[in-house]
């Protein structure tokens, strides 16, 4: 089981900020960092306001050797696919080949608002998700010296050279989740290399997990070849003070934390992420959401990490 750090920026965070918690992610073990990509808090302030995504992964590929980055998720409402394209492809360089996009259809309204981004209706949405899909994979995978057509009902895109190249083999891995019934299946199957199911209960990921497994199949494509992860917040202390101390300081509450999270004692911990192994994870995300308390993941990296095999 691989356990990747999962923030918050929107909430209240500088560079520096996600740079302390990258820096201790990549020291105490852990796999990978990433990033939500949001420009609103959905809750307090927010001081001192959003960083950039791509842009803050742009500075840490550069401060750290060996950690995967990513984004859960990229809102496919805030980039052209066409530029979007470049900007992983030139961090995924910037990196050594260690970058994933995590890539959604978009759904909170209220930062498009905020910041002049339009949003379409869901159906519309979608439809153009689906396209950018296909945009990036296209891009990333045209050989150097040819060019990349797209004539979509969205995006349309004639003669491009296709470049840059991603350093990774095959294009940057593409990470796509959701609860989807139908449709989000369908599109993992094509396009990803891992299926993520967020904040849902074990059971809810072995069934989602499932759809994606017989989309595979249907389109002809070994359902081994997906990688299969869950989201999850995380709140664990040494004893059930520092537990409820951690809590109290990202506002939860700790009866709905054990319920939902990777939370309470480091035994505890490892229990529920066995849970969500035996629905069929291979990595979990643990969003962390108060980003000043680096202890957290050196309780985490010491005394859950250990015992999960």
């Amino acid at each position: 089981m691989l356990l990747r750090i999962f923030t918050e920026p929107q909430m209240g965070a500088t560079y520096d900020d996600l740079l302390a918690v990258a820096r201790r992610t990549e020291e105490t073990g852990f796999d990978a960092f990433f990033r939500s990509d949001h420009y609103l808090t959905m809750g307090g302030n927010g001081l001192p306001g959003p960083t950039d995504a791509w842009v803050t992964l742009a500075g840490l590929a550069r401060e750290t050797s060996r950690i995967r980055l990513g984004t859960l998720v990229t809102a496919g409402t805030f980039r052209l696919p066409g530029p979007l394209a470049i900007s992983v492809a030139q961090v995924d360089q910037m990196s050594g080949g260690r970058v994933e996009l995590g890539l959604g259809a978009g759904w909170f309204e209220a930062e498009h608002t905020a910041y002049g981004i339009p949003f379409p209706p869901l159906g519309e949405r979608f439809d153009r998700y689906e396209e950018q899909l296909a945009v990036l994979t296209g891009l990333w995978s045209t050989p150097v010296g040819e060019t990349f057509d797209h004539d979509g009902r969205y995006y349309q895109l004639s003669g491009s050279p296709a470049l840059p190249k991603p350093l990774q083999d095959g294009g940057v891995p593409i990470i796509v989740g959701g609860r989807g019934k139908r449709r989000t299946p369908r599109l993992a199957a094509r396009y990803a290399g891992e299926f993520n199911v967020p904040f849902a209960p074990a059971e809810e990921n072995a069934a989602q997990f499932a759809a994606v497994r017989s989309a595979c199949a249907e389109a002809g494509r070994d359902p081994a070849s997906m990688v299969y992860s869950s989201a999850l917040v995380l709140c664990v202390g040494r004893d059930e003070a520092e537990f409820v101390r951690r809590a109290e300081a990202i506002g939860r509450e700790p009866g709905e934390l054990r319920a939902h999270g990777v939370a309470g004692t480091p035994s505890e911990a490892v229990d529920v992420i066995g849970r969500y192994a035996e629905a069929g994870a291979e990595r979990v995300y643990l969003q962390v959401l108060d980003l000043a308390d680096l202890d957290h993941l050196d309780l985490v990296a010491s005394e859950v990490a250990p015992q999960l095999g």
